[in-house]
């Protein structure tokens, strides 16, 4: 695969800082950074080790050998490097024109009288002499216009939305943030952030996390889940920042000794499932819009853990599911009771202040893609699954056991996987699906009675997300991206057939007017649909049916 988007994410307006800042290295990151660098080195190192064991090692004798031909080499070259030394030093002695340059003192640590270092210039009394620690003029550029235009460009607007993309391209797995401007219709990356693996979920937050949050009580971050085990948190507030706010699990852990570290890699058995940190993929997360301070994950490693924010540890593990867990939804009353969807074929519905209580349970047909409340009326709420199908489901008659699950309505959306989904946060009855099929449908669900309004290929390839934005104004824009590594925006209120079925709810739909779909332009060189990533029925589910992630 070239270029692949698997996870978006919208941000609501005038949440973002208006001027973010740049961010600036010092001491005590360096130190951090540099510690973290030599821990991976060494885990490299153990696993070079390991695989030279596991193929019988090399001979010792042979090991000797090569180093002292080594050796004799290295001795050669200081040879010839004291021959050389000596011969330049000769030279320069007969050269008096060079002779004030004082070149033998060039990299010396000798002092004048005054203690400042003696170097190769201080003797050219027609050159500039700068003492060290001393700024020079020449390479200090003066703050003028070229920091009010980097201050401008990177300038958002309080009437302009965020858009958070998980992307891998290349091989390369980053986090783009893309600044949509509704009214010059316009959509543009604004920076991004790397990420060690591919990204298969991205989470808002409006809470102040890791270090340097201060007395702040809101923020703009974002929590990631990847292809590895750890939850990563950025603040979107600072740009080209080398190392996340906070890291949630075994990663984050401050005093994860190097020595620990080896035992672990030293074991060749797959770490098991515990109730501390995630063992392996993340794949869904969802941040708790009353109790702030809450994020839950689901994982492959078939539990879902419920996080602190405050504190950056699990509060509590539930292994509610005997597959993964692939799609999360909190409540939007009950605030304690999240909705989970697994490859198990079941949906689960859990009081977690009560992780013992016999949780209700309902079954469907094949893997579950995506789960989520009616916002509108949270007594409901819908399943997507691999097998196209989307289900309405009424919480309060909950079935006896999964398989005696009775939907409210079913819906067979598309004929492959129904990917991604979302209900317009502003008209009851609108929703959305989107599908490994590349075709994104518009639905009218009223009074229970499903009708697709539209449908389209948005040129994004296989359809991995579709979001809906989340402030009133402009709730009709629907960010569509997929498996081309593209994101679309489609003004949904723009078409005529949406206009016609939704015109009844919001009067100001009436009339015609051109439909809308804004993007971002792309390199002539972008890949095509065709062999860009693994094959629907080879691999399963697109997004998070990885091949490391289907081994048991």
């Amino acid at each position: 695969m070239s270029s692949m988007i698997t996870a978006t994410t919208w941000v609501r307006r005038g949440v973002a800082a208006q001027f973010p800042t740049k961010y600036e290295i010092d001491e005590e990151e360096i130190n951090r950074i540099s510690k973290l660098a030599r821990m991976q080195l060494e885990e490299a190192q153990g696993d070079l080790k390991d695989a030279r064991e596991k193929e019988g090692g090399k001979d010792e004798m042979d090991e000797d050998k090569d180093n002292n031909k080594d050796k004799d080499a290295m001795d050669e070259d200081d040879k010839e490097k004291e021959k050389d030394k000596k011969d330049n030093k000769e030279s320069n002695d007969d050269d008096d024109d060079l002779k004030e340059y004082d070149l033998d003192h060039y990299d010396s640590d000798e002092v004048d009288e005054d203690g400042e270092q003696i170097t190769m210039f201080g003797n050219v009394k027609s050159l500039a002499y700068h003492k060290p620690g001393e700024e020079d003029p020449y390479l200090v550029l003066p703050e003028g216009e070229d920091d009010d235009e980097e201050r401008e460009e990177l300038q958002i607007l309080p009437t302009d939305n965020l858009l958070l993309a998980g992307k891998v391209e290349d091989e390369v797995a980053h986090l783009e943030v893309y600044v949509y401007e509704d009214e010059a219709d316009n959509l543009y990356v604004h920076h991004d952030i790397m990420l060690p693996a591919i990204p298969l979920c991205v989470e808002w937050l409006d809470l102040p996390v890791g270090k340097d949050v201060g007395e702040r009580t809101t923020g703009n971050f974002v929590a990631i889940g990847t292809m590895d085990p750890d939850i990563e948190i950025w603040d979107l507030d600072v740009v080209d920042s080398m190392y996340p706010n906070a890291i949630l699990g075994q990663g984050g852990a401050e005093n994860d000794a190097p020595s620990a570290k080896k035992k672990k890699k030293n074991n060749n058995k797959k770490p098991k499932a515990n109730d501390e940190y995630h063992v392996d993929s993340v794949l869904a997360l969802a941040a708790n819009r009353q109790h702030r301070n809450l994020l839950a994950s689901a994982s492959a490693d078939r539990t879902v853990k419920l996080w602190d924010l405050h504190t950056s540890k699990c509060a509590k593990s539930y292994a509610n599911h005997n597959d993964k867990i692939c799609a999360l939804d909190w409540h939007p009353k009950e605030s304690t009771v999240l909705l989970s969807g697994s490859y198990d074929r079941t949906v689960v519905a859990a009081d977690m202040r009560a992780p013992e209580a016999q949780a209700a349970r309902w079954g469907v047909q094949t893997d579950v893609e995506n789960v989520r409340w009616d916002v509108h009326d949270p007594n409901y709420f819908y399943v997507t699954t691999d097998g196209g199908m989307v289900y309405r489901y009424d919480v309060r008659n909950a079935p006896a056991s999964p398989a005696e699950s009775k939907p409210v309505w079913t819906l067979q959306a598309h004929d492959s996987s129904v990917s991604s989904f979302d209900i317009n946060p502003t008209i009851p009855g609108f929703i959305v699906t989107g599908s490994t099929d590349k075709q994104v449908k518009l639905w009218n669900i009223q009074d229970d009675k499903p009708s697709m309004v539209v449908s389209r290929k948005l040129e994004v390839g296989k359809v991995f997300s579709t979001t809906f934005a989340p402030d009133p104004e402009v709730s009709f824009r629907l960010a569509v991206a997929g498996s081309k590594g593209v994101v679309q925006i489609w003004d949904t209120s723009t078409n005529a057939a949406v206009r016609r079925a939704f015109a009844s709810r919001l009067p100001a739909l009436e009339g015609e007017v051109p439909e809308r779909i804004t993007g971002v332009e792309q390199d002539s060189g972008e890949s095509s649909d065709e062999g860009e990533e693994p094959d629907a029925g080879e691999q399963g589910h697109e997004r998070d049916g990885w091949e490391s992630m289907d081994e048991d």
